[in-house]
């Protein structure tokens, strides 16, 4: 398919035309993946808005609200102490937080670095590590990637602090050019040998990068043809200025924004290489590029992803309006396949299809049950809180009737975009449901929401819904 595409096309920005208009399926397709889903005001806002003027404000973000920056910093020193709380503190964020964006590129480097507390052992150093990517997700690789090798958590998880004159060790070189920078295939055994050297030296003092100059090996090392007493600031330098860098960067965001099941051709990827190297690695402006492109609202991006489990359960939480416990959240998660701060190894989460099988297929089922039921491992109720479940949603928005509720669900939820026959499904169930007969010790508050409940965990449970 990839080869079909052609790349002048792709990257020209989108225009919408009669014959390829703005819609709630392009505006639900950017919430997504721009972020972490939309609610229904705000997909109604970026429909109003178009797609120019809801980009410029995913890119930018918005002003944190003083209750939110309250509340970050009560948890700040905890999340610091105890990884379900810094799970819970990013969850937060990316529930509440005024840049979606932000955080939707954090989580793709948090995959891309992906370090584990399993080894790291120090949540302090994790919880740095999250404020490390969030600080430069849209900023400059360069300025990240010098950053990242001189991170606590990193240092720990690939052993760079063993590493002295004399003893060198290879995991962080092989890494940095493996999985961070060039990919496999653009470098030799013996460039790994010799930037190891570089890295000797390199040690945590008081919770920071410290260089320990009586441990380095300061002699003459020869890595990616580039020869001298290279420290390893010089090696991550080496590894940017390789013209396999901004490729392999810019193929892995278009995995994540754009597709995962195409297969880009090198003509395809080399426009965003290109303008990635030439503007001295500016994620934004690579970021921006994609998201306003042709290729990101056309047929070929459109679900042609499986639903990450974050996406997923925070695609729920947000349709629903609803206040949850974060720190269920965390743990439905994990059973879900991704659990946060603990990749499964320095490749990270593997994605597609690996996050569906039968077991996690029946969690998700469950856990959407969960939430549109009002379960109370899940969901709370504050003092004042208007919405705990879909009954209350559907009341909200004034859908009373089966037809006003079955449509109002698939919109919110999947755009509408369904087969006639399973809105026909849905409907016939809708108009069922309300002459079931119900247990006679249900509360009649129950038998008048149930319905809602059950409808909405159909919709939550359809096979497009599983789509990003």
């Amino acid at each position: 398919m990839a080869d079909k595409i052609d790349a002048q096309w792709a990257w020209q920005p989108y225009k919408p035309s009669p014959d390829n208009p703005w819609d709630l399926k392009k505006a639900g397709h950017l919430c997504r993946r721009a972020g972490f889903g939309g609610t229904w005001p705000e997909l109604q806002i970026a429909l109003k808005d178009g797609p120019d003027k809801t980009i410029d404000r995913l890119l930018h973000g918005e002003e944190e609200s003083a209750d939110l920056r309250e509340a970050a910093d009560l948890l700040n020193k905890a999340a610091r102490q105890n990884i379900a709380q810094a799970r819970g503190w990013w969850l937060a964020r990316m529930l509440e937080g005024p840049q979606p964006l932000r955080e939707k590129i954090t989580l793709f480097w948090h995959n891309h670095f992906a370090t584990s507390i399993a080894k790291v052992n120090n949540p302090g150093y994790m919880f740095g590590q999250y404020e490390l990517m969030y600080r430069n997700a849209l900023g400059n690789f360069r300025t990240m990637l010098q950053e990242m090798s001189k991170d606590p958590a990193m240092m720990t998880w690939l052993d760079t602090v063993q590493s002295k004159k004399g003893q060198p060790n290879e995991n962080y070189a092989r890494e940095l050019m493996e999985l961070f920078s060039l990919g496999i295939g653009h470098y030799t055994e013996k460039d790994i040998r010799e930037a190891a050297k570089a890295f000797t030296g390199w040690e945590i003092q008081n919770a920071k990068f410290y260089f320990n100059e009586s441990q380095f090996d300061s002699g003459t090392k020869s890595v990616l043809g580039k020869s001298g007493n290279l420290k390893g600031e010089d090696i991550v330098e080496i590894c940017l200025s390789q013209p396999s860098c901004p490729r392999f960067v810019a193929r892995k965001l278009f995995g994540f924004l754009i597709s995962e099941s195409i297969m880009p051709e090198p003509q395809l990827i080399e426009p965003l290489a290109v303008q990635f190297r030439s503007s001295d690695f500016d994620i934004r402006k690579l970021v921006e590029t994609i998201l306003r492109s042709n290729l990101f609202f056309a047929p070929e991006a459109y679900r042609s992803r499986i639903k990450a489990p974050v996406d997923f359960v925070l695609g729920i939480v947000r349709g629903l309006e609803i206040r949850v416990s974060l720190t269920a959240l965390g743990a439905a998660l994990e059973t879900l396949g991704q659990n946060l701060f603990a990749p499964p190894s320095v490749k990270g989460w593997d994605g597609g299809q690996t996050w569906l099988n039968g077991q996690t297929l029946l969690f998700r089922q469950n856990f959407a049950l969960g939430l549109s039921s009002r379960d109370a491992a899940y969901v709370r109720r504050p003092a004042g809180t208007e919405i705990s479940e879909p009954f209350d949603l559907l009341h909200k928005y004034g859908k009373n009737s089966p037809e006003e509720k079955v449509d109002f669900l698939l919109n919110l939820f999947l755009q509408g975009d369904v087969v006639a026959e399973t809105r026909k499904r849905l409907l016939d169930y809708a108009q069922k449901s309300q002459q079931q007969k119900l247990p006679v010790y249900w509360t009649a508050e129950d038998r008048e929401r149930h319905p809602s409940r059950a409808l909405c965990h159909l919709v939550l449970t359809l096979p497009e819904f599983q789509l990003d």
